[in-house]
């Protein structure tokens, strides 16, 4: 007797479902590892930190990067999750030919209150694998920034966490700084 399996949905049926009607257009949904994850309402506090993640990186980036928020990036055949923000390499089409790739990936910002169990332990591990140089989780539940750096197979390398009173510079750009206080106050 055979051991029951999880189906595991790549990029391309996940793409099919959508156009087929399968997933709804609005569906608020990403594919991790093969399944299909809802994800969680984005509350005022949560949409406000994006924001200001949005007007702090837009303002010091002088071309260096692309700001993107909430979009997609393909990380394998099987997980193309959408984080709150990344730091993108400039390209001529602003990623209209295909969504960006890990390679593509300065920093990954994941906003996190309800989602902060999936993006510690289940979408951490997939960023990691895939090679994404610095992720950080600004944690709403503890007011506070996880900086996670040195990506290999099993995790991060490097953790560092920031209270107000600190300053969170990505490691690629390390002028353009967010005052954590600033960012997270209500």
């Amino acid at each position: 007797m055979l051991a029951p399996t999880k189906h595991r949905f790549s990029v391309k049926e996940y793409y099919r479902m959508a156009e087929t009607g399968v997933l709804k257009p609005d569906a608020r949904v990403e594919l991790l590892n093969g399944g299909i994850t809802d994800m969680s309402p984005i509350g005022p506090f949560h949409g406000g930190v994006v924001n200001r993640l949005i007007r702090s990186f837009t303002r010091s980036s002088a071309g260096r990067w692309l700001v993107s928020a909430q979009n997609p990036v393909r990380l394998d055949d099987y997980s193309e999750p959408e984080p709150d923000l990344m730091l993108l390499k400039p390209m001529p089409d602003d990623y209209i030919s295909h969504h960006p790739r890990p390679e593509d990936v300065y920093l990954l910002v994941e906003v996190s209150d309800a989602s902060l169990t999936t993006d510690r332990e289940e979408k951490l591990p997939i960023y990691s694998r895939a090679g994404i140089a610095e992720v950080w989780i600004v944690n709403l539940v503890d007011l506070i920034v996880e900086v996670y750096r040195e990506p290999h197979f099993t995790g991060y390398g490097s953790k560092s966490i920031l209270r107000a009173g600190d300053q969170a510079r990505s490691q690629a750009f390390p002028d353009a700084a967010v005052d954590v206080a600033e960012l997270l106050k209500h």
